[in-house]
C-alpha cells in the first residue's frame, strides 16, 4: 500500500471481498494474534485452500497476510488446468484491490527488500 493508505480504508469488508474472489469462508485461523479467514474449498479448482486477513503489528498499520495453497498441477484434469489462468488473475486482482499495487510493482518492492537485506560483499 502507498504511504498513508490503510487496509481497512481500501477494503472495508475484507471477509466479503475474500468470498467474492475465492468462495465462502469456512473458518478462521490465528496468526500472530490476528484472526485470518480460511476458504477451505475455493471456487477455483486450482486452489486447495486460501488463508487471508489483516495482521496487526504494534505501532504499524495492518498488513495483508495471504497464503494461497495450490494443488499439484500434475493432479489437475485438463478442465481444471484451464482454470489456472483464472487463478492467476484472481490472485492478482485481489492483491491489486487490497494493496493498490499491481504485480509488477509488488515484484519490484520485494526485489528492493531482498537487496536491502543482503550483506555487502
Amino acid at each position: 500500500m502507498r504511504r498513508g493508505e490503510h487496509l481497512e480504508e481500501r477494503v472495508p469488508d475484507l471477509k466479503a471481498t475474500i468470498e467474492d474472489y475465492f468462495g465462502p469462508v469456512t473458518g478462521q485461523e490465528e496468526y500472530n494474534g490476528s484472526q485470518l479467514y480460511v476458504v477451505g474449498t475455493p471456487d477455483n479448482p486450482v486452489f486447495e485452500r486460501i488463508i487471508a486477513g489483516a495482521v496487526s503489528y504494534s505501532g504499524k498499520k495492518d498488513t495483508l497476510a495471504v497464503d494461497f495453497v495450490e494443488r499439484d498441477p500434475t493432479e489437475l484434469s485438463p478442465e481444471e488446468m484451464e482454470a489456472a489462468a483464472e487463478a492467476v488473475s484472481l490472485k492478482n486482482e485481489f492483491l491489486l484491490e487490497c494493496t493498490g499495487r499491481d504485480a509488477k510493482s509488488r515484484r519490484e518492492s520485494m526485489k528492493r527488500a531482498v537487496e536491502d537485506e543482503s550483506p555487502d560483499i
